[in-house]
């Protein structure tokens, strides 16, 4: 009897593990943080293409100085702040990020704006290569962030579903994540003028 009663107790406590969801919400810890990796290397090509694409507007456009100073400081503090996966859990970092590279996407577009004065420069192989190459990234930049925010809110669901949120609160404390919003001002298309 005694056996009997010490198998079921054994029974009921795998079962209870096997449903608490400890590995499920370690498996999409992890999945946010390989989407981050994403977020970041789509971050990082861009960064790299920037100069490039500066050097070759300068050698037609210079007398635009002021717009690209505008994009090299933009570039500058991108680069001032470190990715990391430990930026995941700091909402005012996080913010700062967003932040940059906000500004970031705002010097490209003024820039954007300055070829259209320049023919010669928009018909430049060059140019063209890299406007196709910048494109291209913005696009990865927005897929990627898409599949990270997918990847937030999995991982935020499965913290706080039953009976998760009780091995959560139990043994691994895990925090709700915040996903990449809209920037302020987004919601209004930009004005282009010729």
């Amino acid at each position: 009897m005694r056996k009997k009663f010490l198998y079921i107790v054994l029974g009921l406590i795998l079962a209870g593990i096997s449903g608490c969801g400890y590995n499920t919400m370690q498996a999409n810890e992890e999945s946010v943080k390989a989407a981050w990796g994403d977020v970041e290397a789509s971050y990082q090509r861009r960064n790299d293409l920037i100069p490039n694409l500066v050097e070759t507007v300068k050698a037609y456009a210079k007398h635009e100085k002021e717009t690209l100073t505008a994009v090299t400081e933009a570039r500058a503090k991108v680069g001032s702040i470190q990715m990391s996966k430990d930026m995941l859990d700091n909402p005012a970092a996080f913010a700062q990020f967003q932040q940059a590279q906000g500004a970031m996407s705002s010097a490209l577009s003024r820039l954007m704006l300055v070829v259209e004065k320049y023919p010669d420069l928009k018909a430049n192989q060059n140019f063209q290569d890299l406007q196709h190459q910048l494109e291209g990234t913005e696009n990865r930049i927005n897929v990627a962030r898409v599949r990270y925010n997918k990847a937030i809110e999995t991982y935020n669901t499965s913290i706080r579903i039953f009976p998760n949120n009780l091995t959560n609160s139990m043994l691994l404390h895990l925090k709700l994540r915040e996903p990449f919003k809209a920037e302020a001002g987004a919601e209004k298309a930009p004005q282009v003028k010729f």
